[in-house]
């Protein structure tokens, strides 16, 4: 049983020997424990570092591609590497890596196929109250969309068996976390949380300048990738309020026809009949979308045979 520790790394030259060396070398159940780097174009000694500090596995990408995608390489590179486990933690050394074993002690016993890191974010000190509110309001409508029960969304402190990596597809430039976890409630993979411990702050987070900043491009995440997996149920509300809005200006404009008896409120009429017909259209493009949905599942369910077949196929040669 291999275990890979996958650290996406942006300029983290200082922090980056604080991480690794908190990495347990030896954890029950697991045969051996690597340890991989992916510098997303860092300007810094971040790979030098790396090296000197003997890290198994080092991939540099030549500029930064964004968190998002310095993740994908690193669980693509993992799988091919051979891991049956990833775990994903972050070179900023937010997270205690003395806490690895037992979050990946629900996958070693079969209960989940994916563990998600609890930082329990009313404990952390640095946060402040606005962004604990924010980190808990978002994590309850990621529970809600997901159909998971997931407390805290937005940690980086994750582990994916080798299954559930070869089913995620991260289409985000901002971050996997959140579309990882509606992901894997869409496609009913399990997944689990628990408790983990967090370090002390070292250094402002480089993902986002501003809490609202971060809140606003979250929002625009979570809407795309639910969209994404329920376009009929998003096309279907926007399209029916519209519908349902100009019906009820229809109504008015009738009352005031047969019941007062006044010509007047065409206004009503002719807004009426404008909402009426985008409500139409938007649900026409949500059966649309809903009918491209399914060719994203086959597209997607090809893609794991595909993967799955390479590995294989590596694995005999």
């Amino acid at each position: 049983m291999k275990l890979i520790i996958q650290i996406p790394c942006l300029n983290e030259e200082k922090t980056l020997p604080l991480v690794i060396k908190d990495i347990p070398k030896n954890i029950d159940g697991i045969d051996k424990v690597e340890i991989l780097v992916v510098d997303d174009g860092s300007t810094d000694r971040t790979s030098e570092v790396a090296e000197e500090l003997g890290v198994d596995h080092i991939v540099q990408l030549p500029d930064n591609r964004g968190l998002a995608y310095a993740f994908m390489v690193g669980l693509d590179t993992a799988l091919k590497l051979g891991a049956d486990i990833i775990v994903n933690t972050d070179g900023d050394n937010q997270y205690n890596g003395n806490d690895i074993p037992k979050l990946i002690k629900p996958i070693l016993e079969n209960n989940a196929e994916i563990v998600i890191g609890d930082r329990e974010v009313q404990k952390i000190k640095h946060f402040s109250l606005t962004k604990t509110f924010l980190q808990k309001l978002g994590s309850w409508v990621v529970r809600h969309l997901s159909g998971t029960s997931i407390p805290d969304v937005t940690s980086g402190f994750r582990t994916y068996s080798k299954e559930a990596a070869l089913q995620i597809n991260v289409i985000s430039k901002f971050s996997y976390t959140l579309e990882t976890i509606i992901m894997a409630g869409k496609k009913n993979i399990p997944i689990a949380h628990i408790a983990v411990r967090t370090n002390e702050k070292l250094r402002e987070s480089r993902l986002f300048k501003s809490t609202w900043g971060y809140l606003k491009k979250s929002i625009v995440t979570i809407i795309r990738i639910y969209a994404m997996y329920e376009p009929l149920k998003v096309f279907s509300y926007i399209g029916g309020s519209s519908f349902f809005l100009g019906f009820i200006l229809g109504c008015r404009y009738l009352y005031f026809f047969f019941i007062e008896s006044t010509a007047g409120h065409v206004q009503s009429l002719i807004l009426s009949a404008i909402l009426i017909i985008i409500g139409f259209q938007i649900i026409l493009i949500g059966l649309a979308a809903d009918l491209t949905s399914i060719n994203r599942e086959y597209i997607e369910n090809n893609l794991y045979r595909m993967k799955k077949s390479e590995l294989n196929k590596k694995k005999q040669t």
